[in-house]
């Protein structure tokens, strides 16, 4: 009785078998059905291979949010070379919708003087602000000072100018506009400096140009801005123009260190051959290509404004019909970023296609003006980029994006061009991840693989045999 218990408990168990077993001998073995066991053995191992390899692989999927970012100021970097413009007329300016508007910026941003092919040879400066330059009030007019005649000289032509250049050997040139502000508090002292050079049988030539009746000197001189004090010997402009102040006594000390140098080149050239005059003068003067290299951050205000680059001066009142505002952008983003991104960072963007890594589009890249009165103003979409890649993605720092429109802008006659970068950040951020696949949904699809194999291929096996066997008679 024992037994038939057994028995009854094993056959009841069976009877849930979903892998019944087929006698050996009741099973016939074919050609075809060989074929179609390699098929699908082969099959199966390709969709496996494919299968894996996509576990593998992760995948960078996008989404649009709105952009939580709630802090106050966004940090904007820049480095920027202008061919045409000397460092002392170079003035970074901020405005924005708020109402900031902050000029000459200095907190942060340092510049160098650059040769004609940009690239950097002295330092100018950080945050240094422009001293104002020193002038001296006048009791007399500048008519009573013509009282007992004029003794500077008024350049009349090109030609006039070349002349005057033959017959001093070192002169001293005032480049000068009627309207000038400074050039009109600088005249009377310019007038007593030319009288004292006189009483002192100083052998330089004083001189002043107009640059508004006789643009082509000037011009040709490149008088970026007035006044423009330039020393001459031997006919040639001596590089660096005049920086100290406007006052009789600097002017005259500034002069005889001049002829004093002179002479020394005198004494060298003829107690040492090889060299002339001249050629001791070149030796020692300081070359001064007008083209500067401004970089530096800023912090500004997380609404619409523009940060641009005027040729602005303390001292002087900039020529606009010389400023010439073509530009290099060697860097410029937005964000802590920067130029030298965090190695954590380094690694997140290895795992980013490149079409969503659009930080800085703007680098390398030059702007050329070919005609006078024109500047290219860039106009700037930021977009806030928050990457969740890796296990460190919480502490990312949020990166931005930005999308650039440049343009030439004309101006007045009147009006001295800037470069322009007016900005805008985009109310909604893109959110960069990496999405990998579950290990149940591998296991289920390699079972799906090898069970739909096995099936598909079954069922071919079954129809062909149909067809192919054999008829009996």
């Amino acid at each position: 009785m024992h037994g038939n218990l057994n028995g009854r408990n094993r056959s009841a168990a069976s009877s849930v078998d979903f892998y019944r077993r087929v006698p050996k001998d009741l099973t016939e073995a074919t050609s075809l059905g060989a074929i179609m066991s390699l098929c699908a053995m082969l099959l199966m191992a390709i969709l496996f291979s494919a299968e894996t390899f996509a576990f593998a692989r992760s995948k960078i999927s996008t989404e649009i949010a709105l952009d939580d970012n709630t802090d106050p100021q966004i940090q904007l970097n820049f480095n920027i070379t202008l061919f045409a413009l000397q460092c002392d007329y170079v003035s970074v300016d901020v405005w924005d919708v708020l109402g900031t508007n902050k000029q000459n910026v200095t907190k942060n941003v340092e510049k160098w003087q650059v040769d004609e092919l940009g690239f950097r040879r002295s330092f100018s400066g950080r945050n240094r602000e422009t001293r104002e330059l020193q002038y001296e009030k006048h009791e007399e007019t500048l008519e009573e000072l013509h009282a007992n005649g004029i003794h500077v000289t008024e350049i009349e032509s090109k030609e006039h100018f070349d002349l005057f250049l033959e017959e001093h050997e070192m002169a001293f040139v005032n480049f000068f506009a009627p309207w000038c502000m400074w050039c009109q508090r600088l005249h009377p002292t310019w007038e007593k400096f030319a009288e004292e050079v006189e009483e002192k049988e100083m052998p330089v030539g004083v001189a002043n140009i107009d640059c508004v009746k006789h643009i082509d000197v000037c011009r040709a001189q490149q008088i970026q801005a007035f006044p423009a004090l330039r020393w001459y010997e031997g006919g040639k402009f001596q590089q660096p123009q005049y920086k100290s102040d406007r006052t009789l006594s600097a002017l005259v000390s500034f002069a005889s260190r001049k002829l004093e140098l002179n002479d020394k080149f005198k004494n060298w050239s003829s107690n040492m051959s090889g060299k002339t005059t001249q050629e001791y003068r070149e030796l020692y003067s300081v070359p001064e290509n007008p083209g500067c290299q401004v970089s530096g951050s800023l912090m500004v205000n997380r609404v619409p404004g523009n940060f641009h680059v005027e040729a602005k001066s303390k001292n002087h009142n900039l020529n606009a019909a010389m400023t010439n505002l073509t530009h290099r952008v060697n860097h410029l983003s937005f964000g802590e970023m920067g130029k030298n991104p965090s190695r954590q960072v380094k690694r997140a963007l290895k795992q980013v296609p490149e079409s969503l890594q659009q930080f800085t589009p703007l680098d390398d890249k030059v702007f050329l003006t070919k005609k006078f009165h024109q500047a290219y103003h860039h106009y700037i979409k930021v977009v806030s980029t928050h990457l969740n890649i890796g296990s460190s993605s919480g502490s990312m720092p949020t990166l931005y994006q930005f999308l650039e429109q440049s343009q030439v802008v004309g101006y007045d006659e009147v009006n001295v061009p800037e470069a322009r970068f007016s900005y805008d950040l985009s109310p909604m951020s893109v959110v960069v991840e990496k999405n990998g696949r579950k290990w149940y949904d591998y296991l289920t699809s390699l079972s799906a693989i090898i069970g739909g194999t096995f099936t598909t291929l079954g069922l071919i096996d079954a129809v062909l045999f149909k067809v192919f066997k054999p008829k009996k008679l």
